[in-house]
């Protein structure tokens, strides 16, 4: 696994355990970045990891507005909260990073979609996130 695959993880770990326990993103993050410090194996995935979460925060409003749009049916209280923070996580790489194609931050969320979530979970997030990269490219 990559290390930009183990961050988009430790990513999504990060923003669901916040939206979970509704505790306070930074409160996550510094106990995170604790953990990373004290194992040297997890450095590498740890920044990158921070980046996204730092990204989905500072932008926030603005991706929420668009998985709205996008997810037709779906409100954001209504999505698994799994489906919701990968959604986060794909969307501020597709919309703010271009150093990640489109393409590959879907297949990321699809995969992990498929992994920690439902049945649907991997269609779902793919067509809502294809939207949104259509969107981007306009």
């Amino acid at each position: 696994m990559s290390a930009r695959t183990k961050a988009r993880k430790r990513a999504l770990d990060m923003l669901f355990q916040a939206d979970v326990r509704s505790e306070p993103i930074l409160a996550i993050v510094q106990a995170e970045a604790r953990r990373a410090a004290s194992e040297p194996d997890r450095e590498a995935s740890w920044l990158y990891a921070r980046e996204i979460v730092d990204g989905v925060t500072d932008h926030r409003d603005e991706i929420d507005e668009l998985l709205m749009s996008y997810a037709q049916g779906w409100t954001l209280d209504r999505m698994p909260n799994v489906d919701r923070a990968l959604l986060r996580v794909a969307a501020w790489e597709i919309l703010f990073n271009p150093e990640v194609p489109a393409a590959v931050a879907i297949d990321e969320a699809v995969e992990l979609a498929k992994e920690y979530s439902t049945e649907d979970s991997g269609r779902f997030v793919n067509g809502v996130l294809g939207k949104i990269a259509d969107q981007a490219k306009a």
